[in-house]
């Protein structure tokens, strides 16, 4: 890994509930101890079934959500605290793109204006300058000057998320959060979207953290993965270790595409949601559904962290030989041919 951009050490967050809650529910923990770190220039994917915490986490490092614990630190310096307290420089330096260009673009604001809003905030940029600059922009993203005239409304969904990352790219940022970016687009326009934020990375640099539940897009996408389910990380590795053999139950879940397993998860909301409520007190979060668990101690310890290989860790009772042998799979990286990431 090259030098790091972003370590997330020992993270939890929480979101207070109702005022007329008994006080020890005021605060509902939905991430907990969570631990990575993303080196420059490289796509750190979190992924995970909706409820899993990928959008807290990423909230949490874009300032929207002050941590309950532990430390965010970006370039040396501890950044856990909310964004109106943050200096300019990073407000600048860590920008977001949201899964709904819809809501996240002024429909009543012009291509240009709205691209060029941080080049007015954070450079001063104005005049022929700002707009030479938003034309760059919307160059960078692959859409003609003529854009900057155009209304959101007047643009598809694909052009719209291309604004969105045009408005991000206008403030040099160092790390991109983008969170479900291309999840409500055609699968041909998804696969446009990928193409420009790899080319972009290569061009400008940047450092992403990518949020999706389609592990296709992280395939095409990501360096790492961070695999989360109920506010835990299950298992973190190397992009092509994690697809190739996938070694935690639930990754292989989340890799298998069995439909019988999805009809299961959706039934089970209510006890999942239980379960998952209880994070931090009990057992392993994938317990109630697992299918190599071994008993009470699941539901009663937490799992301890074991090594798969070099760049790959997991978190499970089991050993992972033994869960690779249950899967009839080879550990990842346990000889032969690796499959390279598309971005190696």
């Amino acid at each position: 890994m090259s030098e790091a951009l972003l370590e997330v050490r020992e993270l939890d967050c929480a979101y207070s509930g109702a005022a007329r809650m008994a006080r020890r529910r005021l605060q509902r923990t939905i991430v907990h101890d969570i631990d990575f770190t993303i080196g420059r220039g490289e796509t750190l994917a979190l992924v995970g079934e909706s409820g899993s915490g990928k959008t807290t986490i990423a909230r949490a490092i874009a300032g929207l959500l002050t941590p309950r614990r532990g430390q965010i630190v970006f370039e040396g310096q501890d950044i856990g605290i909310r964004a109106d307290r943050r200096p300019r420089r990073l407000l600048r330096e860590i920008q977001y793109v949201f899964q709904n260009p819809d809501s996240s673009l002024n429909p009543r604001r012009r291509v240009g204006s709205i691209v060029a809003r941080p080049l007015e905030l954070f450079f001063g940029l104005s005049g022929r300058e700002r707009e030479r600059k938003v034309a760059e922009l919307l160059e960078d993203v692959h859409l003609d000057s003529s854009y900057m005239r155009r209304l959101p409304t007047q643009l598809s969904g694909g052009e719209r998320q291309r604004v969105a990352i045009a408005r991000a790219l206008a403030a040099e940022p160092k790390l991109v959060l983008c969170d479900e970016v291309v999840s409500a687009l055609d699968v041909s326009v998804q696969a446009n979207i990928l193409d420009l934020l790899r080319e972009l990375q290569t061009r400008h640099g940047i450092t992403y953290v990518f949020i999706a539940h389609d592990l296709a897009v992280v395939r095409w996408l990501a360096h790492r993965v961070v695999v989360l389910y109920g506010g835990r990380v299950l298992e973190f590795g190397a992009a092509h270790e994690v697809f190739a053999a996938p070694v935690h139950p639930y990754t292989e879940m989340l890799l298998s595409s069995v439909p019988e397993v999805g009809v299961a998860l959706a039934s089970d909301r209510e006890e999942r949601t239980s379960a998952s409520s209880l994070i931090g007190e009990t057992g392993c979060p994938f317990s109630p559904l697992c299918p190599r668990r071994l008993g009470p101690i699941c539901d009663s310890e937490l799992p301890p962290w074991q090594k798969v290989t070099s760049t790959n860790s997991l978190r499970c009772q089991i050993a992972p030989a033994a869960l690779a042998e249950l899967q009839h799979l080879r550990p990842a990286g346990a000889g032969g041919d690796e499959e390279e990431t598309a971005c190696t």
